[in-house]
């Protein structure tokens, strides 16, 4: 084939007609590999699944002529991914997704693999192992037409995002701070919402807050007045902070569990609560818990109780800056090439993304959401749209060409 650097010199309004054509050539195989890839079952809690997978995918960069490296992470159940292509340029490319998806092993068996009419439907199809057969598929088409105008291109794909990337995260900080721009690919949403398929500007970050009650125990029908009931403290402190992040920008806080007394007759000395938590400042977190802090501080229903409070350290927020936007344009524009499809420049989002991580030091530039449109993920039926499969490869492609040569 020919080189694609022949395409540089067309007008920002006209399509580069190799990688479009090529783009069409490989959507078939696109097809394939994602129906190979949903039939391997990875969930995050999975260790068996994902080993599977991640022995899937690094043969897939082998093929493709990577140097791949398989490294162990600090916590979660698999291996990360790191793979490296080097080129003849100047600037630093990495491509982000991620192996695990949310779903028990089994459940391909109440939803499998299927395509009716538009759509390919089956367990972790969008989120994300349609952004994985992008980022693949992309870099072998553009290969295969002779582009290395790139000095490093690196591709990661961890395992352990659905929990929270507690295992791989300083991981992918470090690694996306070696390079000039990272590309995540999550998935987007449909093209017939009212949103719109896009790239996404800021996320969320997700983490969580623990509260911890300690009372003391006594028998609930013949002493009750000696114990300090730690249930009825917790119930109180819930209460009493359920609104506190409305007062502290870019917070979020959701009560979601309690666990106390296991026995019907006696008072519970421990409650643990814990709270959903998302974040849109980077500073957000510690002000949330300062301010938690005080409000508890205010007063107990349960005297002679202890409450401690703890946020973990979770996923930072992806606070896109003015080079996410420069991104942004760039991918609408070029998305306006074929015959001026909308590309939507979602502003947020309340899921977490490793995205978050990448962009944590600021040293690159990061845009989410590459990945493939679709909808149902963390739910039933998940599916992703075929006919936006030769648009978003063709996306990919355009973004690393031009990234590369500036």
């Amino acid at each position: 084939m020919v080189a694609l650097a022949a395409g540089f010199g067309l007008s920002a309004h006209a399509a580069d007609e190799k990688i479009l054509a090529a783009a069409r050539e490989a959507q078939p195989k696109v097809i394939e590999a994602l129906r190979e890839m949903v039939a391997i079952e990875s969930g995050t809690m999975d260790p068996a699944g994902l080993a599977k997978m991640a022995d899937d995918v690094e043969r897939r960069l082998k093929a493709l002529g990577a140097a791949v490296e398989r490294r162990k992470t600090s916590a979660g159940n698999s291996d990360v991914l790191v793979a490296r292509f080097t080129g003849t340029g100047r600037r630093k490319l990495m491509l982000l997704g991620h192996m695990d998806t949310v779903y028990w092993p089994g459940t391909i068996e109440k939803q499998p693999y299927k395509q009716e009419g538009n759509r390919l439907y089956g367990p972790g199809i969008a989120d994300d192992k349609g952004g994985i057969a992008v980022m693949l598929h992309a870099v072998d088409l553009l290969h295969r037409s002779g582009w290395r105008d790139y000095a490093r291109l690196t591709l990661l794909f961890n395992g352990d995002e659905e929990s929270g990337s507690n295992g791989s995260g300083d991981m992918i900080s470090a690694l996306a701070d070696e390079h000039d721009s990272v590309l995540s690919f999550e998935p987007t949403s449909t093209t017939d919402t009212p949103q719109g398929e896009g790239v996404l500007l800021n996320a969320a970050g997700a983490t969580s807050l623990t509260m911890q009650v300690k009372g003391r125990s006594a028998h609930a029908g013949a002493a009750p007045q000696l114990g300090r009931n730690a249930l009825i403290e917790a119930a109180h402190q819930m209460l009493q902070t359920q609104d506190v992040a409305k007062g502290v920008p870019g917070a979020q806080l959701n009560w979601t569990t309690l666990e106390t007394g296991k026995t019907r007759n006696q008072i519970p000395e421990l409650a643990t609560a814990g709270a959903d938590v998302r974040l849109t400042q980077a500073n957000a977190g510690e002000q949330l818990l300062g301010a938690m802090r005080a409000k508890v501080a205010e007063g107990k229903r349960v005297p002679d109780t202890e409450v401690t409070l703890t946020l973990a350290k979770g996923r930072p927020p992806f606070v896109g800056d003015a080079r996410t936007m420069a991104l942004a344009k760039r991918a609408q524009a070029i998305y306006a090439e074929l015959d001026g499809r909308k590309l939507a420049l979602h502003p947020i989002t309340g899921g977490g993304t490793d995205a978050g991580f990448a962009g944590r030091s600021g040293k690159a530039a990061v845009l989410e959401s590459m990945g493939l449109p679709g909808a149902g993920y963390h739910a039933r039926d998940e599916y992703i749209q075929i006919d936006t499969i030769v648009p978003r490869l063709y996306l990919t492609c355009r973004m690393l060409v031009e990234l590369g040569r500036e």
